[in-house]
């Protein structure tokens, strides 16, 4: 049996994003973030995948380690919600210091949620990526995925280069609680209501 996912980006998108992120002491979860996944995954079943590039290693500015740690940091904060990301998928490579082919992970290609996908067998076609890039919703509009674009983080400069390049996202929210209104309603066919 299929599952449906929600894949999403990492800073700026579920944690605010001080740039290169590799300290867990610095992770700051947005005061929505526990609250939405938790209903997205226990009250929904959505699988919850994290899509994220993080170049900081390519560029020697953070380690392989310090995301892992982070992203552990992250399901640690989680699970005071009764809640964890099903999954981590992260690119570390970049074009300036990685060769072109360890960059075919790098958002926004759609390798990293197709691999996703393929190993925790997700319905594409009932899924949807919340991110706050250009790069996020280029990864998703790809493939097909319905895509969110959160105001948040990068989310604000990101619309214009969207628009500049005639690229929408399914919908824009002002942050994760009204992009959850959105899946909810896009995926029920209920108007959502608290």
């Amino acid at each position: 049996m299929l599952s449906k996912a929600v894949f999403l980006d990492r800073d700026g998108t579920l944690n605010y994003d001080p740039g290169y992120l590799g300290n867990p002491n610095d992770l700051e979860l947005f005061s929505d973030t526990g609250n939405v996944l938790a209903a997205l995954k226990n009250k929904f079943q959505f699988k919850l995948i994290v899509i994220s590039n993080q170049a900081g290693i390519a560029r020697g500015i953070i380690t392989e380690e310090q995301v892992i740690s982070v992203n552990n940091e992250l399901n640690k904060k989680l699970s005071e919600f009764n809640v964890q990301i099903d999954a981590f998928y992260y690119c570390p490579f970049h074009p300036d210091f990685s060769s072109e082919e360890d960059c075919l992970c790098r958002k926004p290609s759609p390798k990293m949620i197709l691999d996703a996908a393929n190993d925790l067998n997700i319905d594409l076609s009932k899924s949807y990526f919340v991110g706050d890039t250009a790069a996020d919703i280029i990864a998703g509009l790809t493939i097909q995925l319905k895509t969110i674009l959160v105001k948040t983080g990068k989310g604000a400069e990101s619309i214009s280069i969207l628009q500049n390049e005639n690229n929408f996202p399914s919908f824009v929210a002002e942050n994760l609680t009204e992009a959850y209104k959105f899946i909810i309603n896009d995926s029920t066919g209920v108007p959502f209501s608290d």
